[in-house]
């Protein structure tokens, strides 16, 4: 019997996206609340930052038919602070200024005081200074609406809100946001040969077992993602017991994300139980590591099984789920970015597949890469700070310029 072709990863994830209904429902919060989270509603300026022309520096605000050379003197007729209120520049002075304080009228440059100097004081004893650089209109100075104009949309509804944001937000006058509620994730592993850390000791570990580290860094990653995530622990190889979990988890959640279970064996219950309250697509991918991963619905819920090696069960989360979980909440652009960057090593076996190979970025610019390229190696990625995008069926040399993807850029 002939398998089917493998799905490339750009296809996957495209049926994957098309299945997408964005979250409907939206809340209110505080800026200080809204890290990560994403917009449900453009953030629309009602007025110019800065609101008025300011200085860019602390010198003498002045005008600059006033100075025709690098050694005029003009005494100081005011001070002006930022935040402090000014009245029109006296002909023929200048006004001591400050980074941040309002322009006064008449004046139409700023000299910084590292130009300039005291020469004494006039008959009314006013300082006198010396200007020792001949100014050009409009040098040092923040035009009002230089940064933004009234009107503007400064943050376009889908963005995922990071700390540059949510201090624009706060700039425009913006207190809280209105953003796409958090998506409700349930989240279990399969496995009889799954234990969770903590439950027992490596010294009475029985044969066979190994401590499920899968659901914690899979945890995190949904956290991170802005998700809430009900955690239901571990269920046993058995299809009743997959069956009601599934059931369960189906209730008030908006997708279900297993790891394991998801092949084709007989001790592989998750097709079977997703088929007996749902329906579902189980794919087998392209990519290296990883390939089988399965998605489907379970009553209202989204249903997507990750494999069970953990190289392969954080990869394709990142390939396939992350995309998928920012598109339900309103994000458009949810792709791996890549960046060229020379590797630093020579990999001369290749792969059917599209490889995501473990590698750090070294001192000289380029990237090591970890030595052992094995699904079951979690050591890759605590090690690693990125993966290696790689063509099917493409060897590497030493000095060739790769596909690089930052694992913090993604989350």
């Amino acid at each position: 019997m002939a398998h089917a072709p493998l799905m490339t990863l750009e296809l996957a994830l495209q049926q994957l996206l098309e299945q997408v209904v964005v979250l409907p429902d939206t809340e209110t919060v505080n800026l200080l609340q809204a890290d990560g989270r994403v917009l449900a509603q453009d953030v629309v300026s009602a007025l110019h930052v800065p609101a008025q022309d300011t200085s860019a520096m602390d010198g003498y605000a002045l005008c600059c038919d006033n100075v025709h050379s690098s050694d005029g003197a003009l005494p100081v007729s005011q001070r002006i602070t930022a935040g402090s209120e000014t009245v029109p520049l006296q002909p023929h002075t200048v006004a001591r200024i400050f980074t941040g304080a309002p322009i006064p009228e008449g004046a139409d440059a700023v000299v910084p005081q590292e130009e300039c100097e005291l020469a004494g004081a006039d008959a009314s004893q006013r300082p006198v200074v010396q200007i020792n650089s001949v100014p050009i209109p409009g040098q040092w100075i923040r035009r009002a609406g230089e940064d933004v104009t009234r009107g503007s949309v400064v943050l376009a509804r889908g963005t995922r809100l990071g700390a540059a944001d949510l201090g624009l937000a706060a700039s425009v006058g913006m207190a809280s946001v209105k953003v796409v509620r958090r998506p409700r994730v349930a989240l279990f592993s399969t496995g009889n040969e799954l234990i969770m850390p903590g439950t027992v000791t490596p010294q009475e570990m029985p044969p066979g077992t190994i401590y499920n580290s899968n659901r914690f860094f899979l945890h995190h990653l949904l956290t991170r993602l802005g998700c809430e995530v009900t955690d239901l622990g571990i269920v046993p190889d058995d299809l009743d017991a997959t069956v009601h979990t599934l059931r369960a988890a189906a209730q008030g959640h908006d997708v279900i994300l297993t790891s394991g279970g998801v092949s084709v064996g007989e001790e592989d219950h998750i097709k079977p139980a997703v088929q007996v309250l749902g329906s579902l697509d189980l794919w087998q991918v392209a990519i290296k590591p990883g390939k089988p991963f399965a998605y489907g619905r379970v009553a209202g819920a989204y249903f997507m099984g990750l494999p069970g090696n953990p190289v392969s069960s954080f990869v394709t989360f990142l390939a396939l789920v992350r995309p998928f979980l920012l598109r339900l909440q309103g994000v458009q652009d949810v792709a791996m970015h890549t960046v060229a960057v020379r590797a630093d090593f020579d990999r001369p076996q290749a792969d059917k597949r599209q490889e995501f190979l473990r590698v750090r970025r070294n001192a000289q610019g380029g990237l090591d890469l970890f030595a052992n390229q094995s699904s079951g190696v979690l050591t890759s990625l605590a090690w690693g700070d990125g993966l290696l995008d790689n063509p099917p069926s493409r060897a590497i040399v030493y000095g060739d310029m790769v596909r690089y993807i930052s694992i913090a850029d993604l989350l």
